[in-house]
């Protein structure tokens, strides 16, 4: 992971501990192909820095994430119908999304969410993958994209009901009403929540505490754990995701191609 420049994130390196930033605060960090491109790559490439124990995903500026960015969306300049891209590459497009956060999910360090403000959208399908969710008492999640005329994709549905159940889910997907972190953490979907002034505080001592603790035993837990996720959710059907956003998006009834917040 050293040496390599990102335009979207900003990495920073303490020792076993890699915190890794959405930097576009003057979009509230929102989305676009370069952005997830870079997850996609970073948390790849993470797998092969084996000095990482740790890895600590945030939002610079007011927000953790607004989703994707509706101006200019997710894969936008290869989805459009005069792109010349074949089916197939269209198809892979679509699922940029998809891609960046099972990256996250597949990270062999543990990952952290750092919450605060906006987590809307995409961004909540980020958090969704980490290991750990920590949130500000500031930050609220929206899940907008039925009422944009469009399914919530990215494999979040599956992780959502997985977290805090197929009830909560479905209130939350389909109602898109905001919740904030307090409510979050009652329905399981956060594991802490403290004031602004104290997240980083939060956020670095359980950081330093997972790191700290034995490599290949928090390794070993870790696979163990993911494999009995992905064990309960047999029912995710997330590769049709890309097909579902295209599908919705030429019925001609959603707001953008992609959600964002």
């Amino acid at each position: 992971m050293a040496g390599r420049s990102y335009e979207r994130l900003e990495i920073e390196h303490e020792g076993p501990i890699v915190r890794v930033w959405l930097g576009r605060p003057e979009r509230r960090n929102a989305l676009d192909t370069t952005a997830l491109s870079e997850i996609e790559s970073f948390f790849g490439a993470a797998n092969r820095d084996f000095e990482a124990r740790v890895v600590v995903l945030g939002g610079r500026g007011p927000s953790f994430c607004a989703g994707a960015d509706r101006r200019d969306p997710p894969g936008r300049e290869r989805l459009s119908a005069t792109s010349g891209a074949s089916e197939r590459e269209r198809r892979h497009v679509s699922q940029l999304g998809l891609r960046a956060s099972r990256a996250i999910e597949d990270c062999e360090a543990v990952t952290l969410a750092r919450l605060h403000g906006a987590i809307v959208g995409g961004g909540a399908a980020l958090a969704l993958a980490c290991d750990f969710r920590l949130a500000s008492e500031d930050a609220f999640f929206h899940v907008p994209e039925v009422d944009l005329g469009i399914p919530l994709s990215w494999g979040a549905v599956a992780r959502l009901t997985h977290e805090v159940g197929a009830a909560r889910a479905r209130e939350a997907i389909l109602l898109c009403e905001r919740f904030d972190a307090r409510q979050a953490a009652a329905w399981g979907a956060v594991h802490r929540v403290v004031s602004a002034g104290e997240l980083d505080a939060l956020v670095g001592d359980w950081a330093r505490r997972l790191a700290a603790k034995p490599e290949v035993a928090v390794h070993m837990t870790k696979t163990q754990l993911r494999a009995y996720s992905r064990l309960a959710r047999l029912g995710d059907v997330a590769e049709s995701d890309g097909d579902l956003l295209l599908g919705a998006s030429r019925l001609g009834n959603a707001r953008q191609s992609f959600p964002s917040g």
